[in-house]
C-alpha cells in the first residue's frame, strides 16, 4: 500500500470554529456582532441586544429546521456572502432535539441518547461547514469534578453529551466578567483552563486573556502562517 505523506504546514484553513460559554447576562449573544458578515440560527429568541445591528437570523423551533438552514447555508449561492455562522445556543438547540424526542417514546433514557446521538451530527455538520467561520454559544453550569472540585463548564441537557461537547472543538472560551482596579465590570474570554474555569486553544496562537472579540479571536488563529514570519 502506498502512503501519501502530507504535512501540518499545508493545511488550508476552513474557518474557525469557536464554542464559548458563559453564564446568563454575560454577552453571548452580544458577541456575535463581532464576527464578519454573520448570520444567527437562534434557538433562544433573546436577540434584544442586537437590535439595531442589522444582522439577518433564523429561527430554528425544530431539527428540521435546523436541517434546512445548514443545507441553505452549504449549498445557496445567497448564504455565500456570509461569512460567519452563529448559532445561539447550542444548549438551547439540544432542549429542541430532546423535547421532539421526548415526544416519541416514553422511555426517558432512550430519548436522551437519541437526542446525543443527533446532536453529535448537528455539531459534526456545522463544525465541518467548509469556508465559514462557526460560532457555537452555550449555557455554563458548574459540575463537581471526580477529585470533588467544582468546575464551570459548557451546560447541555444530559451529562453524557456535556461532558463530550469540549471534545468537538479546537476552541473552547470561557465567556467571563470581572471588575477591574476602578470597579468597572468587564468581559473578556478565557482562553486556558484553571481550577474553576474549563477552557483550551489548540490553535496556541491565544493568550490566557483576549478581549470579548470574536473578529480579533479569529484573525489571531487564521494567521497565514506566511505573515506570522515576516511579523516575527
Amino acid at each position: 500500500m502506498a502512503i501519501n505523506l502530507k504535512s501540518t504546514s499545508n493545511v488550508a484553513s476552513g474557518g474557525v470554529k469557536v464554542l464559548v460559554y458563559g453564564q446568563a447576562g454575560a454577552g453571548k449573544t452580544t458577541l456575535i456582532k463581532t464576527l464578519p458578515d454573520p448570520i444567527i440560527l437562534s434557538a433562544e429568541g433573546g436577540l434584544l441586544s442586537l437590535q439595531g445591528c442589522d444582522i439577518p437570523y433564523v429561527e430554528i423551533g425544530s431539527l428540521d429546521a435546523l436541517g434546512e438552514a445548514y443545507e441553505w447555508l452549504a449549498k445557496s449561492e445567497e448564504a455565500q456572502k456570509f461569512r460567519s455562522v452563529a448559532l445561539d445556543s447550542i444548549s438551547e438547540i439540544a432542549e429542541v432535539v430532546l423535547s421532539e424526542e421526548k415526544k416519541g417514546t416514553k422511555d426517558g433514557r432512550a430519548a436522551y441518547g437519541s437526542m446525543n446521538d443527533r446532536m453529535a451530527q448537528v455539531i459534526r455538520a456545522f463544525r465541518d461547514l467548509p469556508g465559514r467561520h462557526v460560532y457555537f454559544s452555550a449555557k455554563a453550569e458548574k459540575v463537581q469534578t471526580e477529585e470533588g472540585a467544582l468546575l464551570y463548564m459548557p451546560s447541555m441537557p444530559g451529562s453524557r453529551l456535556a461532558q463530550g461537547l469540549p471534545y468537538y472543538f479546537d476552541e473552547v472560551l470561557a465567556l467571563r466578567l470581572a471588575a477591574n482596579e476602578e470597579g468597572t465590570i468587564q468581559r473578556g474570554l478565557q482562553c486556558q483552563s484553571d481550577l474553576s474555569w474549563l477552557a483550551k486553544d489548540r490553535s496556541g496562537r491565544l493568550d490566557p486573556w483576549e478581549p470579548a472579540n470574536l473578529g480579533l479571536i479569529i484573525t489571531k488563529i487564521d494567521m497565514k502562517i506566511g505573515a506570522k514570519i515576516e511579523e516575527e
